[in-house]
């Protein structure tokens, strides 16, 4: 499990490193994270949004990465264009450590698939 743990953290640091590189600013946390995706998946562009609407924006974001394992399923767009998901499989009891990287391990997932980002391999590192 330790090395699991290692190989998630590598790859979270790599992301987040490519997302600076994107978007200019590092992201702080998970949140900030699912907050771009959030933004990314409403498509309305840049903007200022309310305090009310980056929390709606990171609930986008999970809902999607969570997606990608069937947790989550789109069921459409409401008159603004913001997506509405709804809940297909119970998520497992974690504790919050255990949450964490659940999601982490699917926004990697997320990049990984709709952007072709590919993260650092074990084998390079390995020799580092």
């Amino acid at each position: 499990m330790f090395k699991r743990d290692l190989d998630l953290d590598r790859k979270w640091n790599a992301l987040l490193g490519g997302l600076e590189s994107v978007v200019g600013k590092k992201p702080k946390d998970l949140n900030g994270v699912l907050f771009l995706i959030g933004v990314q998946e409403l498509g309305h562009g840049t903007k200022i949004f309310s305090k009310e609407e980056k929390q709606d924006l990171m609930h986008i974001g999970i809902c999607k990465v969570l997606s990608l394992s069937g947790y989550y399923e789109l069921e459409g767009l409401d008159k603004e264009g913001w997506p509405h998901w709804k809940l297909i499989k119970k998520l497992p009891h974690f504790d919050l450590l255990e949450q964490e990287k659940l999601l982490k391990m699917h926004v990697i997932e997320y990049f990984e698939k709709e952007y072709n980002w590919s993260s650092p391999s074990s084998d390079n590192s390995a020799g580092q």
